[in-house]
């Protein structure tokens, strides 16, 4: 699950415009963070948002496939891959966020 430091930073300057980012190193992968709202990982340089049942249909839609770390098809957590172009376009990337926000939010309730 390595990130290499320019898909990392890559990332990092498209979301910070939007939203304070922390990134955090974790098992191999890096969290993201705003606050205290872990909305979002990247692994094997890919970015995952944070996902549910009222946001998971939009990146099935897209054929982004769930996280699922250790390759195990089994055991998939709620994170879905972002798609390239919506990472590359801020207003479309602002939406995703604040969605993946919510959705990490109305798991901690």
């Amino acid at each position: 699950m390595a990130v290499s430091p320019s898909y990392q930073a890559f990332v990092l300057d498209h979301l910070c415009p939007l939203l304070p980012v922390r990134a955090q190193a974790m098992f191999g992968a890096v969290g993201l963070f705003t606050g205290e709202v872990f909305f979002a990982v990247i692994a094997d340089d890919t970015l995952y948002f944070r996902t549910d049942a009222q946001t998971r249909a939009d990146y099935e839609a897209a054929q982004m496939p769930a996280f699922a770390p250790y390759r195990n098809p089994n055991r998939v957590l709620p994170y879905h891959a972002v798609p390239i172009h919506i990472v590359e376009d801020a207003d479309r990337l602002r939406v995703w966020v604040e969605r993946a926000i919510a959705a990490a939010e109305r798991a901690r309730s």
